[in-house]
């Protein structure tokens, strides 16, 4: 789990790689809208997500308290930039509601789910780059 401006977000455990602290990144022309720069982590080119773009929250800047969660889609490495983890959570059978029975337009949700805290959005990261960037993300990372 994972925490970006105030709401809580969730991946499935099995496409964390791991966490670490936000470092510094390098900048990469033709790159996506959605994609903060590069990362050198130890000998992999992970490209970083700005997840606040992406969903529409204010924007600002990477800050030496955030973390990047390192994770793989089924096609590509990437990391995401979050303000703060919270660790790993596992729910019962049957706690986990379909996005669509909560609200429509959430193309980007695996589930909701909720825990003593309050409410969980957990993802899917297949479905958080479109295709095109996708295919932009890799044409960049192949010139790098």
């Amino acid at each position: 789990m994972f925490a970006l401006d105030g709401t809580r977000y969730a991946l499935r455990l099995e496409q964390v790689t791991r966490v670490i602290r936000a470092a510094a990144l390098t900048t990469i022309p033709y790159a996506p809208d959605v994609v903060l720069g590069i990362l050198d982590l130890q000998g992999d080119v992970i490209p970083v997500i700005n997840l606040r773009r992406r969903f529409g929250l204010p924007e600002r800047p990477i800050g030496c308290e955030d973390h990047f969660v390192v994770a793989r889609t089924q096609r590509l490495a990437l990391a995401l930039h979050v303000d703060t983890t919270e660790g790993v959570c596992e729910l019962p059978p049957g706690a986990l509601l379909p996005p669509d029975k909560i609200v429509a337009g959430t193309e980007f949700l695996a589930g909701v789910t909720r825990t003593a805290d309050g409410l969980v959005l957990i993802h899917d990261l297949d479905t958080l780059l479109f295709p095109e960037e996708e295919a932009q993300i890799r044409a960049v990372l192949e010139q790098a």
